[in-house]
């Protein structure tokens, strides 16, 4: 059981916006180390009903006798200063401590948290990790950024001392943590809103970086610059993996994919052979992820063969080039993507698939990264063999930046390629059922709420 000490002085907790991804494995852990949790979201969910069934009372909008009882509010990151139960608990003098705050004392309350970090593929690696960890029944705690299907929800609780959890740089809420391991995939340039530059984000994994204890475990990706300068700031163990250099850790060779684009391939350890692994998730950059895992679990003693069947079983968490179904004869996949970098991974995925036709529907996510990438974004989306562009979606943000989606269809074409502007979803819809063929692949890209054009599509009637 982990060491709860630092908590102890909570017995009443109160959680504003508690059906999010993090607050909401948050609750479910507090809940169970015998913590009373109460909790408020705007909308109902299936996690809202989850919670309201393990005993923890969510109201649906504001309550503010809730808060009156807490001994602490912890809220997300998404709740305003003048929200009504922030106000309550302000003038109750009842201490407010932000979600990233109040998950950094509860990675402290385990002996062994591991974090995997880097700008993408987080959650699929720390779904690969969870995986693993579960396929060698050593009872971890995990949250992790996405439904997944092993967890029947996107956390666990377990009562080991392991504790697996996705570090997200944004904001530099990873430095909040107290990690024993790390696992960074890359260093890439994005979350220029709250950075400005790439010098800032390389000096905040340089802090998270120094956060480990001599003792700790650092994974880093051995073919990205960027993340191979991080080892010279620890003295941590340092193990590394690669799809280039034979001279890493981990390195995988003899990659080849099968018709639905999943790769097979060979692992060497420390130029030994180690053994064959299939994924059933597509792309190389799911070779890199899946070797990230494999360097931590082999470091963790887990053996080869629970790894190889765990990752074996894993096809992808939610939004990760999900299979959605079939509209007009043509398959629907949906993806996170909402980065150049990321978007050019899944372009190549799909590549390794057989179709007749690609068409991608892309929802830019906020103004700035759409201003500050505009070109990247054109030069991947060219990629596929029909484009689709959608209004941006705004998320945090207002547009004080002078950019639409117009910009990025115009510098499109300026490129050669042919691209549609279509503003809402109705339109794009009404163009897809015009156009898409036998065999064709529609992929919906982007982390706002273009996902909900696949459902849309596979009810829609002439």
């Amino acid at each position: 059981m982990p060491n709860i000490n630092n908590l102890k002085k909570y017995k009443n907790i109160h959680m504003i916006g508690i059906g999010g991804v993090s607050m909401s494995g948050i609750a479910a852990i507090l809940k169970n180390w015998g913590f009373n949790v109460t909790g408020s979201d705007w909308v109902h969910s299936d996690t809202t009903d989850k919670l309201n069934k393990m005993g923890i009372k969510v109201n649906i909008g504001h309550n503010t006798e809730d808060v009156k009882k807490a001994d602490v509010v912890v809220y997300s990151a998404a709740i305003k200063k003048d929200d009504p139960e922030m106000l309550e608990a302000n003038k109750l003098n009842i201490p407010t401590i932000e979600r990233a705050d109040f998950l950094g004392e509860i990675t402290r309350c385990f002996e062994d948290t591991i974090c995997i970090s880097g700008t993408h593929g987080k959650t699929t690696t720390t779904s690969m990790i969870s995986n693993c960890f579960l396929e060698a029944n050593t009872d971890p705690s995990i949250q992790v950024g996405a439904y997944l299907k092993q967890l029947d929800g996107n956390y666990r609780v377990g009562n080991s001392e392991h504790f697996i959890i996705e570090a997200c740089e944004y904001v530099e809420s990873f430095l909040k943590f107290s990690p024993k391991a790390e696992v960074i995939l890359n260093v890439d340039n994005d979350h220029l809103d709250y950075f400005k530059t790439f010098e800032n984000i390389k000096k905040a994994f340089i802090k998270y970086v120094k956060l480990l204890p001599d003792n700790g475990i650092l994974v880093l990706n051995g073919d990205d610059k960027n993340c191979l300068d991080l080892q010279q700031y620890t003295k941590a163990e340092v193990i590394t993996f690669s799809i280039k250099n034979p001279n890493c850790d981990f390195f995988a060779n003899n990659i080849t994919f099968n018709n639905d684009g999943f790769p097979s391939f060979d692992v060497w350890k420390k130029q030994k052979y180690y053994g064959k692994i299939s994924l059933s998730v597509p792309g190389i950059h799911n070779v890199l992820n899946s070797l990230a895992c494999i360097a931590l679990c082999d470091k963790y003693k887990i053996d080869s063969n629970s790894i190889q069947h765990a990752l074996k079983k894993f096809t992808g968490a939610h939004r990760r080039f999900e299979y959605k179904g079939i509209f007009k004869n043509a398959r629907i996949y949906d993806d996170y993507g909402h980065h150049p970098t990321e978007i050019l991974a899944t372009a190549n995925s799909l590549k390794n698939k057989k179709y007749n036709e690609s068409w991608v529907v892309f929802q830019p996510h906020t103004y700035s990264r759409t201003k500050n990438l505009l070109d990247d974004f054109a030069k991947v989306l060219t990629e596929f063999d029909n484009i689709i562009v959608l209004d941006i979606y705004a998320a945090r943000e207002t547009n004080i930046y002078n950019i639409s989606s117009k910009d990025l269809v115009n510098k499109i074409i300026s490129l050669g390629k042919k691209a549609e502007y279509l503003p809402n979803f109705e339109e794009c819809i009404n163009y897809l059922n015009k156009n898409v063929h036998d065999n064709d692949i529609i992929l919906t890209l982007g982390a706002g709420t273009v996902t909900e054009i696949g459902d849309l599509l596979l009810n829609f009637e002439n």
